[in-house]
């Protein structure tokens, strides 16, 4: 017989990209009294990868536990980018409602249609918290309208739409029912999931169910399963089934070795859990998402919605340059290829396989650009040496044999008077403009329905137009017939035409063709890309030149030459800018751009072929 828990409540904490979630999350903690009083804590502390901290974006779901007035709540901090949007469909399956947290003055966005979507399909209730309610510029009644909206759009019913919203400054911490209500702490909020999240239920008498919804993985343990036990209970050193909705194969004996449950940021070791309980289990070594651990007398898969397929493709290949394995400490394609495989433990959105008829080549598939330079970077920082080529995307057939190419949408606010840049630049890539409307402060929101190939590498473009205002959202829409060919790239490179050490002579001659990206004294070889030419075509130059001493002339002549300060490329920045024809070099010391031929000649006669 099934019943309520009444001493849990299970949340996720969704929305879009910067409106707030993880500093929502601190301050719950905090009022909470998970730490104590005099405890150092940083800011965001949910995010605890150097990459999330640095860039400010949540990139893995995260876990937490926080006690109020004897209830326990498990909240789920999950990513805002669409990137990471297999992330967020995953954890859902975990809880029983969501906070939408939706930012004040920027309002309604491309993945808080995303992620209520998702939360509204599995029927869960809808806490709307609108957040940065101090901003000067806020604008709350509007964006409940928008948010209403939304949910039409969406076909809500009736009890979905009639959901609370809660009035909140994260960062101040504090929260209020009503707007005019007086601004003290987070109370309201921690009142309103009691009242309006539903309670875990569960058959407490029933065989035990508990289905993995994230995969945590740790060098000392190994793989951590994290799941919410549907139904009977799970204890330490019992035998169970572990098994797959979508896998009719996996049928395999296993045992609980450690089980634990969340208080705050800490895993605490637990002899035995009961429904609606997280728990975290170790010591299961090929544990997957979507897998159910159940009773040997009746082993039920519990069905799990399958991961959204990657829409983009890079080859990650063993450096060859003639600089290679100076700079990193795992160089070997054995080395990339355990780390590439081993990457797919916790990251369920990403495909890697093996390029056929080559041993030193990875085909690597993710969610988009952010998803696979995360993953560059951390590998850079792990000591990793390789060379990684343009990003592509993977398309698909129709049952005509159609070729069929991924479509996003894409949300851009731009100052009114760069609309008609960005327009003809979007064009030009295929974009289709589907709507215009005006902003506060003299901004536009523009809505664009464009092949995902059209934004490879226009990021860095869009923020050169846009003088760094411009901002772009964009999120997966569907697979819709070919649209043609896209030129990417009107200028070609500035190619090192020998090997050696960049003087200043050699750079002045060179940077009258163009823009440099490397400065004296960096060590270059042949084929080694070193600026971008001015022109359309490649151009090869030679920056190592050094100037013929005469009797008449010094060799410190040359120190009156003045260098323009070189463009240095970021990671992103560098996967924009290479062609189908080059590749980036990365290891943790440099990123080098370079051309796939490194032999000037050999590079002619394929153009002229």
């Amino acid at each position: 017989m099934k019943m309520k828990r009444e001493d849990i409540r299970n949340i996720a904490i969704i929305a879009h990209v910067d409106h707030g979630k993880t500093t929502l999350v601190d301050e719950l903690l905090k009022q909470s009294g998970t730490f104590r009083a005099n405890q150092e804590v940083a800011e965001r502390v949910m995010d605890s990868n150097d990459i999330e901290r640095e860039r400010g974006i949540t990139i893995l779901a995260k876990n937490t536990a926080i006690f109020y007035k004897d209830t326990k709540i498990n909240i789920i901090d999950t990513p805002g980018h669409a990137d990471f949007g297999g992330e967020v469909e995953r954890v859902l399956k975990m809880v029983n409602g969501v906070v939408l947290v939706v930012d004040a003055y920027e309002g309604v966005m491309p993945q808080t249609k995303f992620v209520l979507g998702k939360a509204l399909a599995l029927d869960l209730k809808v806490i709307v918290c609108i957040n940065k309610i101090d901003r000067a510029e806020a604008r709350p009644h509007e964006v409940i309208d928008e948010i209403l909206e939304l949910f039409m759009d969406l076909d809500a019913s009736d009890e979905q739409l009639d959901c609370p919203f809660i009035f909140a400054s994260a960062r101040n911490g504090y929260a209020m029912a009503e707007i005019d209500d007086p601004r003290e702490n987070m109370t309201p909020l921690f009142e309103s999931i009691l009242e309006n999240i539903p309670a875990p239920e569960g058959d407490p008498d029933a065989d035990t169910q508990v289905l993995i919804s994230t995969i945590d993985y740790n060098d000392y343990v190994g793989r951590i399963g994290v799941g919410k036990v549907d139904n009977g209970q799970i204890r330490v050193n019992q035998e169970v089934m572990l098994v797959n909705a979508h896998d009719e194969s996996k049928l395999k004996r296993v045992r609980i070795t450690k089980l634990y449950e969340f208080d705050g940021l800490n895993k605490v070791e637990v002899q035995e859990a009961n429904i609606g309980s997280i728990v975290a289990i170790s010591g299961i070594a090929d544990i997957h998402i979507g897998d159910t651990l159940c009773s040997l007398e009746n082993p039920v898969p519990i069905i799990f919605q399958k991961i959204s397929e990657p829409t983009l493709a890079m080859d990650f290949i063993v450096n060859d340059s003639p600089l290679a394995g100076k700079e990193g400490k795992y160089v070997t394609s054995r080395h990339i290829r355990d780390r590439l495989y081993r990457e797919l433990n916790t990251d369920v959105s990403l495909r890697v396989e093996d390029n056929e008829g080559t041993e030193n080549s990875y085909k690597v598939s993710g969610r988009g650009e952010l998803h696979l330079s995360v993953l560059i970077e951390n590998m850079r920082r792990e000591g990793y040496e390789f060379a990684v080529s343009k990003a592509e995307v993977l398309f698909h057939l129709d049952e005509r044999g159609k070729k069929l190419e991924p479509i996003e949408m894409a949300y851009i606010d731009v100052p009114d008077e760069f609309t008609g840049t960005v327009i003809q630049k979007l064009s030009q890539r295929k974009g289709e403009l589907i709507g215009m409307s005006p902003l506060n402060g003299n901004y536009t929101r523009l809505q664009f329905s464009i092949p995902s190939r059209g934004l490879i590498g226009y990021r860095g473009e869009f923020l050169t137009d846009t003088k760094g205002n411009g901002i772009i959202n964009t999120t997966f829409e569907a697979y819709e017939e070919y649209k043609g060919e896209i030129q990417y790239r009107k200028q070609g490179s500035l190619i090192a035409y020998e090997a050696g050490v960049a003087v200043t002579f050699g750079l002045y001659g060179a940077q009258e063709r163009g823009v440099l990206f490397i400065g004296a004294g960096e060590k270059v070889y042949a084929g080694m890309i070193v600026g971008q030419n001015a022109r359309a075509e490649d151009m090869d130059v030679n920056v190592c030149k050094t100037k013929h001493l005469t009797n008449t002339r010094s060799s410190g002549a040359d120190d009156s030459l003045k260098l323009v300060t070189p463009k240095v490329l970021s990671l992103e920045e560098a996967l924009d800018y290479i062609d189908t024809d080059e590749l980036l070099e990365v290891t943790p010391k440099s990123l080098r751009l370079r051309k796939k031929e490194l032999d000037s000649t050999k590079r002619y006669r394929q153009k002229r072929n």
